[in-house]
């Protein structure tokens, strides 16, 4: 046992001690509060139950995004990625969104993968928003890399945020070519595309922790989630 414990220790990244991302609250177009907060590794199989539904769903390339996501975030509660985080959006409790990627050093950044489970509210472009003023602002880095995985990122991050062709740099995701959000881009976007509150009042953000699994998919109408 000991043998395997110091295999173990030798096996998981030393990481380094990011500050938290601080939880805010955004009032949607239906009036209903999203959540934006920080999850522990403890967290990590509520979030991939929460994608998993999505992982054999093709339009969107929702199955390629929730899949990869999934592998990412049991990387993460396994301690085998250096340095990742993930948020969730959350309404009344339920999952609703979720964003993740990890710092490669002081300066840089390198955004994973953001994911809708619930449409028509523009709650990813909130969440990807969101985990760019993590990189920026609360971490204080310098760059993003970042990629797309469907038509649909594409438009709204690498044309909405104008960002910074980068076909020389590789991806930790491989494949797709590289593009930046600089600084100096976050500056000119963030005051329209990052929104919300802080502090989160306390019976909001309690409500927010309880991490609700969602009920149905509007990608999967033929999902309903088993209450056992």
């Amino acid at each position: 046992m000991a043998l395997i414990d110091k295999t173990e220790e030798m096996l998981r990244p030393v990481e380094d001690n990011l500050s938290p991302y601080m939880a805010k609250y955004i009032t949607l177009a239906n009036g209903q509060k999203l959540v934006v907060h920080q999850l522990e590794r403890s967290q990590a199989q509520i979030a991939m139950r929460a994608i998993e539904p999505l992982m054999s769903v093709e339009a969107d390339f929702y199955d390629i995004v929730a899949s990869r996501m999934y592998a990412e975030i049991l990387g993460w509660a396994r301690y085998r990625v250096k340095n990742e985080y993930l948020l969730a959006g959350t309404i009344d409790g339920q999952i609703v969104g979720l964003v993740n990627g990890r710092t490669l050093d002081a300066e840089t950044g390198m955004s994973y993968h953001t994911i809708t489970l619930r449409q028509g509210l523009r709650i990813g472009a909130q969440l990807f928003a969101a985990k760019m003023e993590y990189h920026f602002d609360i971490l204080g880095q310098s760059e993003v890399l970042v990629v797309a995985e469907s038509p649909n990122g594409f438009k709204r991050w690498m044309i909405e945020y104008e960002l910074e062709s980068r076909p020389e740099t590789w991806h930790e995701l491989g494949g797709v070519p590289t593009y930046v959000l600089t600084r100096e881009l976050w500056d000119k976007h963030k005051a329209i595309k990052c929104t919300g509150k802080r502090p989160v009042p306390d019976e909001l953000l309690q409500t927010a922790q309880q991490l609700i699994l969602p009920e149905t998919y509007a990608q999967r109408p033929d999902y309903k989630r088993s209450e056992q």
